[in-house]
């Protein structure tokens, strides 16, 4: 977890270049955990509508989002 502390980190800083460059990292790293859980929930059968709820969207936007793509390996390595 030291690169995301590092990110975070960078987010702050003064450079414009650097922070927005971080913030960037941040979100693709947030999109691939988001992925990951969404995979596990679903693997242990949660309902779009508890996911939904988990993750404060409702469930059409949880749907659309996820359902159809396939499933990602659960590997912290991308």
């Amino acid at each position: 977890m030291s690169q995301a502390t590092e990110l975070a980190a960078a987010a702050g800083s003064t450079d414009p270049r650097v922070g927005l460059r971080a913030v960037r990292a941040l979100s693709r790293l947030l999109e691939r955990l988001e992925v990951v859980q969404v995979d596990n929930a679903r693997r242990q059968g949660w309902s779009w509508q508890e996911i939904a709820d988990a993750l404060e969207v409702s469930r059409q936007a949880v749907h659309k989002k996820h359902a159809g793509r396939p499933a990602v390996n659960s590997s912290w390595e991308a």
